[in-house]
């Protein structure tokens, strides 16, 4: 990543802070690489700064990059960074699919290798190169019990107690997946924010509408949480496949077609592999005079 921080060419003294942006389907990310400097930690009110697409940069999500920690379990791969998620409105997630995924991309092309290990808040999770445009990360096993996903309370999560009766799946962050038999799925906007706010969610929720076209094909829209409206989600698409298999609609290997392109789910005993796009948009520098924003 070219992650060296210029000189502003600003009357401030400050350096700026470069960024990298990113996007996976039209899922788009604001990389910050802290491993060197370790600056931030970056509060709730610059983070939605940055994220307003008229004043800042504009974005989905954020990832900071950060040094490694200890692995701890021998058994569980050495990272090769550390990645800290936040939503737009500046509420941290745990994990994201999609910026995962892009995140591999830059540490494959940086070290040269095929397969790299990003550690999330959820897990160690490894990224691999398919081509030099689409590139698999393995998001794990869902999470499929009430406490796991987590829930407020005891219920079955294949059926949950809320009109439509969603299935609920833990991908590091919690899912409702609504499998829709209407024709066209529902706007995402109109029901997306009352369910990601529900009572039975305690973490708030993603929001996923997803209409089975054949044992092999979804279809998806998405709500996340913190967000909104997003032309793709890595988790969700996940938690869409899941929901799916485990009705008994699909087998463990689908095409997810989404508002902003294809990917592909298939659910292996080491985990759910998520493969699609990861694309460079543009490397930038926030300038002194938007960094003076920041406490």
């Amino acid at each position: 990543m070219n992650t060296e921080t210029p000189e502003s060419t600003g009357s401030s003294t400050l350096p700026g802070l470069p960024f990298l942006k990113m996007q996976a389907h039209g899922n788009d990310f604001v990389i910050i690489d802290c491993r060197d400097d370790d600056a931030g930690p970056f509060d709730a009110d610059w983070v939605r700064a940055v994220s307003d697409r008229h004043r800042g940069v504009g974005f989905d999500q954020m990832a900071v990059l950060r040094d490694p920690g200890d692995p701890g379990d021998p058994g569980r791969p050495a990272a090769d960074v550390r990645v800290d998620f936040r939503n737009a409105d500046g509420s941290v997630s745990a994990t994201c699919g999609n910026a995962t995924r892009c995140i591999g991309r830059a540490l494959i092309e940086e070290t040269g290798r095929r397969q790299v290990y990003v550690e999330t808040a959820h897990d160690v999770l490894a990224v691999r190169a398919v081509d030099d445009r689409t590139y698999a990360v393995n998001m794990g096993n869902p999470r499929l019990t009430w406490p796991e996903i987590p829930l407020a309370r005891e219920v079955d999560p294949l059926a949950l107690p809320i009109k439509g009766s969603p299935v609920a799946v833990g991908m590091g962050n919690p899912h409702c997946v609504f499998l829709v038999e209407d024709s066209e799925l529902p706007d995402p906007a109109v029901r997306g924010p009352s369910i990601e706010t529900h009572p039975l969610f305690p973490e708030r929720t993603n929001v996923e509408f997803v209409r089975v076209l054949d044992r092999e094909t979804l279809q998806v829209r998405i709500w996340e949480r913190g967000t909104g409206v997003t032309l793709a989600s890595g988790s969700g698409s996940c938690a869409a496949a899941v929901a799916a298999h485990l009705r008994g609609q699909t087998g463990r290997r689908v095409q997810v077609h989404l508002d902003g392109g294809m990917m592909v789910i298939d659910w292996q005993a080491d985990g759910i592999w998520m493969e699609g796009e990861a694309r460079v948009v543009f490397s930038g520098i926030l300038e002194p005079e938007f960094l003076e924003l920041r406490p």
